[in-house]
């Protein structure tokens, strides 16, 4: 058995220890899933409603302690956990008011039977493999729907986040969730192929790295089973007019920033044109240099720890090396600080090269990069030239225009004057390298659910319809 233990970014000290579960768990945990299924998904609609929306309540009442948990375990600052902790209990309380009319039958033209209806149901034990940045939404992104349609979750987190993985369950069962209908696992991620593999498992939504995706789908295709993933960005956020551009360069600074610059869907490339550029650059030089870092119990902090100080150190590592290489300009930041923790300075890049290493792969920190364009066509294939395709945004006075340019970016998500808006009600996912599938909202019941079609034909009709 392995062991692992928090190791709290904001001081770089080990705080606590876990195990991990053997290989030879794996029966067991699987068997449980399965036994819960059998139960669960025969629960009331309004049953299961009813636990998601005490839920809810139950993230609202614990705020502080989640957030602590999250603050300890992956550094967000306390305003953003507690933000994130609300937004989680949007979720819950979202798939709760809308079960029925997410769940209902859908009756079809009867084509030539008395009834054709499709109803939802449920497929059965789903894995989720889950990222530490957003350690609760990401969970209840994926949860909330698939535990109202009645299928049952194994849950393997990132190991960075024991604390508030076994918060997901816990919040569960207390609000009256069965027992083993969630399974919080403390697992390697070498251990999740077997997992995958099982025909016990029926689904599997991973969010994380491009590498882990590639192997969780393939192992899924090998299969027969269906995966979801949500991987990374290089989001591009085109500026295409200066009407009230500091305005607009103040909302990109905070949004990049925001959770330290570790959010898949935070626009990572800032796109303007060349007439405003040089200002541009110059306003986020002194907005981006005077931004404060802090322990995550900092309330004056504009930006916490990085998740470890290996992940700051692989950011710093590539910076250096755009700068000796040439291939980017770093304006203002770009080196960890010195003290205990895992922390480096805002960083603001020009001048960078699109097919080098920082201007193609996404960089997980807070770390901008601005690009000139001479207009808004090269804008849009400065945009365009990317393999990820999560999100987007344009942002100008003329909405008409602005539109029009959104509708050509090609991505799974794009917006006009906001960035990195995430609701209940509103459907996310990426394309291309950014993976497939979708969540919450409807789409958050359709992946993984059999979506069963019933006739029902008179005796005296039998017969009349040959299949194909």
């Amino acid at each position: 058995m392995s062991t692992f233990a928090i190791e709290n970014p904001s001081t770089g000290k080990k705080e606590q220890e876990f195990n991990r579960i053997d290989d030879t768990e794996r029966d067991d945990i699987l068997d449980r899933s399965m036994q819960a299924f059998a139960s669960w998904k025969d629960t009331d609609i309004s049953e299961r409603a009813a636990i998601l929306a005490r839920t809810a309540d139950l993230y609202e009442e614990r705020a502080d302690e989640l957030a602590d948990h999250i603050g300890r375990e992956m550094g967000k600052l306390t305003r953003w956990a507690k933000a994130e902790v609300q937004i989680v209990a949007d979720i819950y309380r979202w798939y709760a008011e809308h079960a029925h009319e997410l769940l209902a039958d859908e009756y079809l033209p009867a084509q030539g039977a008395d009834k054709t209806v499709v109803r939802k149901e449920p497929l059965g034990p789903l894995l989720g493999i889950m990222p530490w940045n957003f350690p609760y939404y990401q969970v209840a992104r994926f949860a909330a729907p698939n535990l109202l349609l009645g299928n049952t979750i194994v849950l393997k987190h990132a190991s960075i986040c024991p604390l508030s993985s076994q918060a997901c369950q816990d919040l569960l069962e207390e609000a009256g969730l069965p027992q083993d209908a969630f399974i919080n696992i403390y697992a390697s991620g070498s251990q999740m192929d077997a997992f995958v593999a099982d025909k016990r498992i029926k689904g599997v939504s991973l969010t994380g790295s491009e590498t882990a995706g590639a192997a969780v789908a393939k192992t899924a295709g090998e299969n027969y089973k269906k995966s979801v993933l949500e991987l990374g960005g290089n989001d591009p956020f085109l500026v295409i007019d200066d009407d009230n551009l500091e305005w607009v360069l103040d909302q990109f600074t905070l949004i990049r920033m925001y959770n330290t610059g570790q959010a898949c869907n935070a626009p990572k490339r800032l796109i303007v044109l060349e007439d405003f550029y040089d200002r541009s650059v110059d306003y986020l030089e002194k907005k981006i240099g005077a931004m404060q870092v802090g322990t995550y119990e900092d309330d004056k902090a504009d930006l916490g720890p990085l998740s470890s100080i290996g992940a700051r150190d692989e950011i710093v590592e590539r910076l250096d090396k755009a700068a000796q290489e040439g291939t980017a300009t770093i304006r203002v930041g770009g080196k960890k600080l010195d003290r205990d923790g895992a922390y480096m300075e805002a960083t603001l890049l020009s001048d960078v090269d699109p097919t080098a290493d920082v201007g193609c792969n996404e960089i997980f920190g807070p770390v901008a990069i601005i690009y000139k364009a001479k207009d808004v066509e090269e804008a849009i294939e400065i945009a365009n030239n990317s393999d990820y395709g999560l999100s987007s945004s344009v942002w100008g006075t003329d909405l008409d225009a602005a539109f029009a340019v959104a509708q050509r970016l090609n991505d799974g998500m794009t917006f006009v004057n906001e960035h990195s808006v995430t609701g209940a009600g509103l459907p996310f996912g990426g394309v291309n390298r950014s993976g497939y599938g979708r969540e919450l909202a409807r789409w958050g019941v359709g992946e993984f659910v059999n979506e069963h079609l019933y006739r029902v034909s008179g005796q005296q009709d039998a017969g009349l319809s040959p299949a194909l």
